[in-house]
């Protein structure tokens, strides 16, 4: 499951607290709207044991805001439910992870009792940021913290519900297919990118991650990105070449991992008779082939990227040339929580943010220098603090890969040219996909 980093919150640009309060309200607005089209049996299992069901995400959110915001803050604060504190949770105070396995196992309960619990975090936060202690430094930041981790989980919500549905024989589609936009087929050509001492991390005010920091030099050689991203058209002829029959072009962790599952193509692709299918948000769809391809573990995309002649970027490769273009791409606002192809821009680079999380060769470890961020404050806060965010990040640096740019299914203000998400080797149920690239020389 993918978890999010310790916050570093500059106190440039602090919104006040109606402003504060109106995001909070914009984003759990956004929250139901991404549960509206679902039943109640939708929101109350799921499929794999690394997903959550919607209706955990629903009390998690909440529970964040009660455990870290009101309860250190808000006059004479009682839970409202002594239970929900550990049922909740994503961990325990032993630092021992959550059963996830076992949260399709919560029958009570009710989804409707969950949404009284998030609107009555609703109701509580309002009053406490319109009080005297909104002036609290603390409380900005646990409260800024929160949105975006309410955010990561409706990112989460949309591939959990994609797997569940999934599964399903009915093929049902979590959302009507849209308009389906113009795919016009471009040749995938080259961008080349001068060596040297480059600088990467975050670089700015506001919000980020403290996984994104310390900026740092970072040498890379000469080397060369690939124009758009590989497409499934791309990817169909790696299947149909036998890639999948021949050990020459996988890692040898990723062939055992291969035999184990007998996989044989993308997660969410199906052959009837001669024809390819995918499965989609939308339900089951033709398979586009000028659509990037999506749904792809680290080890599928490293094995293609072996048999194209190729090899994946370096994480800062990829943000050497991302801090080059605007932020612009197929985000979740959109809409349209698929993949769909688009122009390239002035840099010469289609996609490098939005459509698919690109995974890159760089494995998920702490930059030079990093140390997990502490809270600044008295020590009962500052214990809330790294309560709050400590057991996420350092812990979470071991057999994982980063990947960058953000998906089709991922807020647009939640990516920045530093953001690293990250994932094990054989995670293919995100929204991952595949961009070359090639040493200059």
């Amino acid at each position: 499951m993918h978890v999010h980093a310790q916050a570093e919150i500059s106190k440039t640009g602090r919104q006040s607290a109606s402003d504060l309060y109106a995001e909070y309200a914009s984003i759990r607005d956004r929250t139901a709207q991404l549960i509206a089209p679902l039943s109640t049996e939708d929101c109350c299992v799921h499929s794999l044991p690394d997903a959550s069901p919607v209706k955990w995400h629903l009390g998690h959110i909440a529970w964040f805001f009660e455990t870290f915001v009101l309860s250190p803050y808000e006059p004479a604060f009682k839970p409202f439910h002594p239970a929900f504190r550990s049922m909740f949770s994503s961990y325990n105070a032993e630092g021992e992870t959550h059963p996830d396995p076992k949260r399709g196992l919560f029958t009570r309960p009710s989804l409707s009792v969950i949404q009284d619990y998030c609107g009555s975090v609703d109701e509580r936060l309002q009053r406490l940021l319109h009080s005297p202690p909104y002036d609290d430094e603390m409380l900005y930041a646990l409260t800024v913290l929160g949105l975006n981790h309410e955010q990561q989980h409706q990112e989460l919500m949309l591939t959990d519900i994609k797997h569940l549905l999934s599964q399903n024989p009915l093929e049902p589609s979590y959302q009507l297919p849209g308009q389906q936009l113009p795919a016009t087929p471009t040749v995938m050509d080259w961008r080349d990118f001068e060596g040297g001492i480059v600088e990467i991390g975050y670089a700015g005010q506001g919000f980020c991650y403290d996984n994104e920091s310390p900026r740092h030099k970072e040498y890379v050689e000469p080397y060369r990105l690939a124009s758009r991203l590989v497409t499934n058209g791309d990817y169909l002829q790696f299947v149909e070449a036998g890639g999948y029959r021949d050990p020459g072009v996988w890692l040898s962790e990723g062939w055992d991992w291969l035999r184990a599952h007998n996989h044989s193509h993308p997660l969410y692709w199906h052959r009837k008779g001669n024809e390819w299918q995918e499965f989609t948000l939308m339900g089951m769809q033709p398979l586009n082939a000028d659509l990037p391809v999506v749904h792809v573990s680290y080890y599928e995309a490293d094995a293609y990227a072996r048999w194209a002649g190729a090899r994946l970027p370096t994480e800062a490769e990829w943000e050497n040339a991302a801090w080059r273009q605007q932020i612009d791409g197929n985000f979740a606002e959109n809409g349209r929580f698929h993949p769909f192809a688009s122009p390239r821009n002035s840099m010469g680079l289609a996609q490098l943010y939005g459509d698919v999380w690109e995974w890159t060769q760089s494995s998920y470890s702490p930059y030079p220098g990093y140390s997990p961020a502490k809270a600044n404050a008295s020590k009962p806060m500052s214990t809330v603090w790294d309560e709050a965010v400590g057991e996420y990040n350092s812990r979470s640096m071991v057999n994982q890969y980063v990947l960058r740019g953000g998906s089709c299914i991922t807020p647009l203000k939640r990516i920045r040219p530093s953001f690293r998400n990250f994932f094990p080797a054989e995670t293919c149920w995100q929204f991952s996909g595949i961009r070359l690239a090639r040493d200059a020389r």
